[in-house]
C-alpha cells in the first residue's frame, strides 16, 4: 500500500469515527452535540438517522467530513497557550476558557 492509499484509508477511517461519534453525541445530548459538532439541526437529524451501511458509504469518500471550526490565530494561540507566561502553578485553563467563549459566540452568531 503506497502513501496515497494509506492517507485515503486514514481519511475514510477518520470519517467513520466522526460519524459514529456524532451519532453517539446526538443520542446522548442533542443540544450539547449541536454545539460541540458545530452542525445545524437539519444535518443533525440526517446524521442521527444514518444506518451503519449508510455511514460506511458516506465515510468512504476521499474528503474529510470534519473540519476546523475556527480559523483565527488568536483562538489557536489561546488553545495552544502560545506566548502564555504563567506564574507558578497556573494552568492554561483560563486561556482555554477564553477560547471556548469565543467559539461559543461564533456559534451563536451563526445561528
Amino acid at each position: 500500500m503506497n502513501q496515497d492509499e494509506r492517507l485515503l484509508a486514514e481519511i475514510r477511517e477518520a470519517n467513520l469515527s466522526y460519524l459514529i461519534l456524532a451519532q453517539r453525541l446526538l443520542r446522548a445530548d442533542r443540544v450539547q452535540a449541536l454545539y460541540r459538532l458545530g452542525i445545524s439541526e437539519e444535518v443533525a437529524s440526517l446524521v442521527e438517522t444514518l444506518s451503519p451501511t449508510q455511514m460506511i458509504r458516506v465515510a468512504s469518500g476521499n474528503v474529510l467530513m470534519c473540519r476546523f471550526r475556527f480559523d483565527e490565530e488568536m483562538v489557536w494561540s489561546l488553545l495552544a497557550d502560545h506566548g502564555a507566561q504563567r506564574s507558578c502553578g497556573e494552568t492554561g485553563n483560563a486561556s482555554r476558557l477564553h477560547a471556548s467563549i469565543l467559539m461559543a459566540a461564533r456559534r451563536a452568531e451563526a445561528v
